[in-house]
């Protein structure tokens, strides 16, 4: 599962005695997760068939092979799971959350269901239910979206539509005062919905929710993609004049020079590096065509945190050479394609953006 993994949350006070999982299938993440079942049913939000109560394995009672059987797929993230909200059958994902964490209080301040704008890309919250095993928890209800990298970049435009969106998303966030502090490529996603008109499982993305084939994905040139960052359970708030230096070296990249659990450092600065760094690996290491974005990459990445440029800063020097780029466009190149590979792809990518155009 290509999600992200949220922090976990509080249920020191849920026991599991006489609640044992007969078949000896589900972890102690899904068993409180079968806990609330008939809770969220109530709600209008229906969990997969592995967690209803009576469930059965369906391979022990067919001749399918288990790997075949969509009950058999596990989830082992922490007080994560999707589930089908009933009144429109739509894939959501739910988390639960401490009622006085970070999470919720950005949740409550930043959600665009809360405070719409177009340059706002927290992750939307469609819902906040009282969790049935905690009443100090809040599960957070939030769409069904995908990694940003999958499917893999296909043109330059691409690219640059992910990279604007981001650098605004973080802009807006560092305005009102909030710091992600853990914006690596594991925690932006996107609304990759239009990309896939059969579905995908929830959890194992590239197949169909049967898992009967792979998914079929579309180009995403010419269709709406909404880039949103998850996981505020590292993130800091602060109040107008509140200093922004920190401590802490947790987070999925551990790379920024000033990470420190002695020394306080600017957690904007922190954002601005750790983002410049997605671009680096996510774009810079893997396409030959977009070294036009190298000095916004390198700007962002300065060993130097007071050197880097804030994040509104950064998004007008993209706006700068986006309008460059306009003119280059076309196909992102990998670094490792021969010529032949080049002509080759071009043409094929060529044929499936048009056939993706006529599928919608």
């Amino acid at each position: 599962m290509m999600l992200a993994h949220p922090a976990a949350s509080r249920f020191d006070a849920w026991s599991f005695s006489g609640d044992e999982d007969e078949n000896n299938e589900l972890g102690i993440n899904e068993l409180r997760w079968r806990a609330r079942y008939d809770a969220l049913l109530l709600q209008g939000y229906q969990l997969r068939p592995r967690y209803q109560p009576n469930w059965i394995p369906s391979w022990t009672i067919t001749n399918k092979s288990r790997e075949f059987c969509e009950d058999g797929v596990t989830n082992v993230l922490l007080e994560v799971l999707d589930a089908k909200k009933l009144d429109d059958n739509k894939t959501v994902w739910m988390k639960a959350v401490s009622n006085d964490s970070i999470e919720l209080k950005i949740a409550r301040m930043l959600s665009p269901t809360v405070k719409p704008n177009p340059n706002n890309h927290c992750v939307p919250i469609l819902d906040m239910i009282p969790d049935p095993l905690n009443p100090q928890n809040i599960i957070l209800v939030m769409p069904s979206l995908r990694p940003c990298n999958n499917p893999d970049f296909d043109t330059v435009e691409e690219i640059m539509d992910f990279i604007g969106q981001t650098i605004e998303g973080l802009s807006f966030l560092h305005s009102n005062g909030v710091a992600h502090r853990d914006c690596w490529t594991t925690n932006i996603m996107m609304d990759g919905q239009v990309l896939f008109p059969g579905g995908y499982h929830p959890i194992l993305i590239d197949y169909t929710p049967d898992l009967s084939r792979d998914a079929r994905a579309l180009k995403r040139s010419g269709h709406p993609i909404k880039y949103y960052f998850i996981d505020f359970g590292l993130a800091s708030s602060f109040s107008v004049g509140e200093s922004p230096y920190v401590l802490g070296t947790k987070g999925a990249n551990r790379d920024a020079p000033e990470l420190s659990n002695s020394i306080p450092y600017n957690a904007f600065m922190l954002d601005v590096y750790t983002l410049g760094r997605v671009y680096q690996v996510e774009v810079l290491q893997k396409f030959s065509n977009v070294d036009f974005l190298r000095p916004l990459v390198t700007a962002m990445t300065d060993k130097q945190p007071e050197r880097r440029p804030t994040a509104e800063a950064a998004l007008k020097m993209f706006q700068s050479i986006r309008k460059y780029a306009e003119a280059r466009g076309g196909r992102a190149v990998r670094w490792n394609e021969t010529a032949t590979e080049q002509v080759v792809n071009a043409i094929s990518s060529a044929i499936t953006t048009i056939t993706s155009f006529k599928l919608t």
